[in-house]
């Protein structure tokens, strides 16, 4: 039997017990008594309205706001009561959470763009009091659950007193419920408590602190994300001000980066997908200086390839900057180990970036399907202990996740989380291997498979389904679901996708493939390879593709030399996925584009001797 040395085991720096009884609000109101004046909350809006808020505006609204909320208390409440929000990004989005939190409840974000039958399945298990929305939102949504706009909240908020609260409060109690993906095909709420969510903030702050001269960070991630939660908080209760981005300015980089200039960021949370599509746009330019402040760049929610972090070093050469991978799921508060690049060196002889090490309070184990340690080496699934756990599911759903410590010698690590992650310890850093299951990061949303394939497999006619994800992680990652259809019908591939984009999120919309039947290996399970070699195949004629995937109707004849050039080169960088032709009036991001393939467009084009913008 290997020794304690040798067996897959790493911990974070322990920091001990804090003396901080403070929750998340009551540090907030902690930093707007020490710097009232100070800007808290920063806004431009499309029509470039600017909203500022101050820290003692927002405590005195948050103040108000939470005495609002309260009245929708129900005295029969045994558990802790939970406000659902839905709202886009601005500064009242912040302001409704603090609000939130100030009134002793937890906060659950929704998304406008999810399918009703994804709301509708959340809004039954979880119960939330009320749903607060935009002016103008659809309603039908939220069918059963009381609904309040934040226009109509806020004249409630305005008759009542702007002093603290008085509330009996834990560290134990919840701050957030978060849906993730589930691996029963059912999305799952994911408990989230106050001394979860400081145990992250508390690290970051020592390992990552703010620079004396970095007054400004940006909100931008989405609510339903995990990376929003240290994207929000971590700023404004260090006093920072919190500059929040709109959707529509994210996705573009040629308004994003200026955004970062202007307000002068030294550090960005983002996919790697997003620093993929930055690093093309900045090659595209020719001011070194560009994004000079931006010291560091945190990766998270995908696989961060060697080759991206070597892009990275090339982009930003002899620049002192830090390229950080941290890894994690919801269920460990978004973020539980950490590698830090300081130069392309470390990359030397590197096959996979590392996750590192766990942070502060948490340890990292790697078992085998017994929860056996394995020897260091040995790839194993990693399992974690620590407090950055959640405290489990909403309704205790999927109890085999967490699970009592068999390796705990010390009670502040009584239960372990099973991310169903393959992993090997070298060198004291952990190596992600991949899932062990059906899920995988897309766009920085954990997609399971099995989800997927129960949507699809309600469209009337299909038989069977199988979704698989190709090239998992490159710039051509597609999510396939491969179907057999019922004999006699004429359903096509367009058909089911077109009924798909009813009921699942944009990240989720699979490729339709279909095929004759889904082949399988001797043991009787279905041979994934295979399948994904018949997607291959059928790619392998790509020009023959975008030929048939051109119409050039209505273009004028002047125009028809550099229409041949532009059609093409946008369907061949689109793929197989465009579920249009290419044709003068179509849409960029209708036919399958994004903000990554834009960027990937224009650096064609402009290799062809094109000079073209994002926004053209």
């Amino acid at each position: 039997m290997s020794t304690l040395q040798q067996q897959s085991i790493l911990r974070g720096q322990q920091t001990g017990r804090s003396q901080e009884k403070d929750l998340v609000h009551e540090l907030f109101s902690r930093a707007a008594k020490v710097h009232p004046n100070q800007t808290a909350l920063y806004y431009k809006d499309d029509a470039g309205q600017e909203y500022v808020l101050s820290f003692k505006e927002l405590d005195n609204i948050t103040n108000q706001l939470a005495r609002a909320l309260q009245k929708y208390e129900k005295i029969e409440t045994t558990s802790q009561s939970l406000i659902a929000v839905c709202m886009k990004p601005s500064h009242r989005l912040p302001t409704v959470l603090l609000g939130v939190l100030k009134a002793g409840m937890a906060y659950l974000p929704l998304d406008a763009e999810f399918p009703m039958s994804r709301v509708k399945h959340i809004l039954e298990e979880a119960q939330p009091l009320i749903v607060v929305v935009e002016e103008g939102a659809d309603l039908s949504i939220y069918e059963g659950t009381l609904v309040i706009t934040y226009e109509q909240l806020l004249e409630k908020a305005k008759q009542e007193q702007e002093d603290a609260l008085q509330t009996k409060e834990s560290l134990n109690q919840l701050a957030i419920v978060l849906y993730t993906s589930g691996s029963t095909g059912i999305p799952k709420g994911v408990l989230i408590p106050h001394a979860t969510l400081l145990n992250r903030l508390q690290w970051q702050w020592r390992e990552l602190p703010y620079a004396d001269d970095e007054k400004r960070c940006v909100f931008k991630t989405s609510l339903t994300f995990g990376d929003s939660i240290a994207e929000i908080w971590g700023p404004l209760l260090q006093s920072r001000t919190l500059v929040i981005v709109p959707k529509s300015v994210t996705k573009d980089p040629e308004k994003f980066i200026p955004l970062l200039e202007e307000h002068q960021i030294q550090r960005l949370v983002l996919v790697p997908s997003l620093l993929r599509s930055l690093l093309m746009y900045l090659d595209l330019r020719d001011n070194d200086n560009v994004l000079d402040r931006l010291k560091l760049w945190v990766c998270s929610g995908e696989t961060l390839s060697v080759a991206l972090a070597n892009q990275f070093f090339t982009t930003f050469d002899n620049k002192d900057k830090v390229l950080a991978n941290f890894y994690g799921s919801t269920e460990v508060m978004g973020d539980v180990a950490y590698y830090l690049l300081n130069k392309r060196e470390q990359l030397q002889g590197m096959e996979k970036v590392p996750i590192g090490k766990p942070i502060d309070n948490c340890i990292i184990y790697l078992v085998n399907k017994d929860l056996r340690l394995i020897p260091q080496g040995e790839v194993g699934e990693l399992i974690v202990a620590g407090r950055n756990l959640a405290a489990g599911y909403i309704c205790e759903r999927d109890t085999h996740k967490f699970l009592d410590n068999p390796h705990a010698n010390d009670p502040e690590y009584p239960k372990i989380f099973r991310t169903g992650d393959y992993a090997k310890i070298v060198k004291e850093s952990v190596i992600y291997e991949g899932r062990v299951d059906s899920q995988i990061k897309i766009r920085g949303h954990r997609v399971d498979f099995t989800e997927v394939e129960k949507v699809v497999a309600r469209v009337p006619d299909i038989d069977n389904v199988v979704v698989l994800c190709h090239k998992p992680g490159e710039l051509s990652q597609a999510l396939i679901a491969f179907v057999t259809i019922t004999n006699g019908t004429t359903l096509s591939s367009s058909d089911i996708e077109n009924l798909l984009q009813k009921t699942l999120p944009p990240y989720m919309l699979p490729q339709i493939f279909i095929v004759d039947h889904i082949p399988l290996l001797t043991n009787g399970k279905t041979d994934r390879q295979e399948l994904l070699r018949r997607y291959e195949s059928s790619c392998s004629n790509d020009e023959d593709h975008v030929a048939m995937n051109c119409d050039y109707t209505g273009v004028p004849s002047q125009d028809l030399a550099k229409a041949r050039i532009l059609f093409p080169t946008i369907a061949s960088v689109i793929g197989r996925s465009s579920r249009t032709p290419v044709m003068l009036n179509a849409n960029f991001y209708e036919l399958g584009g994004n903000s990554l393939n834009s960027i990937y467009t224009v650096t064609k084009l402009r290799d062809q001797g094109y000079q073209i913008g994002i926004t053209d």
